[in-house]
C-alpha cells in the first residue's frame, strides 16, 4: 500500500467538505502512522487503550488520538490524559467513569455518544430514547469533566446502499433534533462520526463530519496471535 499517496488523495477529496479523516491505525506499526503523518494526516483512530498509549509515546505530540472502539471502563484511566476524542460512549456508566478520570487530572475530555443505527445485534449503542434520557438526566448535567461533542454511529455491514443511506440519514436527523434542544453547557453538537472504508462516500453526502477509514489507507488489518 502507498500510504502517503492514499492519505494525500483522501485529504484532497475531503478538502471541499466540512468532513475530516480519522485514519484508523489499529494493529498498524508506528512506522505506518509516521508515514501517514508525514503526508499531512494528524488524526488517528485506535480501538485498544494500551496500543494507543504505546503509540502516543513514540509518535509526534501534535497527533490527535481518537478512541474509536468499544471502551471498557477500567481502561479509561490510561487514555484520559491525552485522548482527543472518545467516539463510542454507549452508556451513562462509561460517561461517568470518563468524567471521574477527567476530574482527577483536571481535564475536560471530549466524547461522542454512540447511537445504535444498524439492523444488527452485534453493534453497541444507545437507542434514541436512551439518548434523550441520558442528555436530560441530572447525573449528566452535573458532569464537569466531559464534553459531549456529538454523535457516532455504525451502519449495517451490507452492500445495500439504500439501507446504509437510510441509517445515516436517520442519525443525521437525530443529530439535528438534539442540536435544536435546550442542552446543558457541556453538550455541543459539533461532530457526527459516521462512515468507514466501505461507506464513507454515502456518510459524507448525509452530513458526516468525521469518517473513520483504515483499510483504504493502510491495507488489510494486521492480526497477531
Amino acid at each position: 500500500m502507498d500510504i502517503s499517496n492514499n492519505i494525500k488523495e483522501f485529504l484532497s477529496y475531503l478538502s471541499p467538505n466540512s468532513c475530516r479523516l480519522v485514519a484508523v491505525s489499529k494493529t498498524k506499526p508506528p512506522a505506518d502512522i509516521q508515514e501517514a503523518y508525514e503526508a499531512g494526516q494528524r488524526i488517528f483512530g485506535e480501538n485498544k487503550a494500551q496500543e494507543m498509549t504505546e503509540k502516543s509515546e513514540l509518535l509526534p505530540k501534535d497527533i490527535e488520538w481518537h478512541m474509536i472502539g468499544h471502551l471498557q471502563r477500567n481502561k479509561v484511566k490510561y487514555i484520559a490524559p491525552y485522548v482527543s476524542l472518545i467516539h463510542a460512549v454507549d452508556s451513562i456508566r462509561l460517561l461517568s467513569e470518563i468524567n471521574k478520570q477527567g476530574s482527577k487530572i483536571d481535564r475536560l475530555i471530549p466524547c461522542l455518544l454512540q447511537i445504535h443505527i444498524a439492523e444488527e445485534e452485534t453493534k453497541f449503542g444507545l437507542s434514541e430514547e436512551e439518548l434523550i434520557l441520558l442528555l436530560n438526566s441530572d447525573e449528566v448535567k452535573e458532569m464537569e469533566n466531559v464534553k459531549i461533542a456529538g454523535l457516532m454511529g455504525m451502519a449495517t455491514n451490507t452492500d445495500d446502499e439504500i439501507q446504509v443511506r437510510k441509517e445515516f440519514k436517520g442519525l443525521k436527523r437525530l443529530f439535528d433534533q438534539v442540536d435544536a434542544m435546550e442542552l446543558p453547557g457541556h453538550v455541543d453538537m459539533k461532530e457526527l462520526s459516521m462512515g468507514m472504508s466501505g461507506d464513507y462516500t454515502i456518510a459524507i453526502e448525509e452530513g458526516s463530519t468525521l469518517i473513520r477509514v483504515g483499510s483504504a489507507i493502510f491495507g488489510a488489518r494486521n492480526y497477531t496471535g
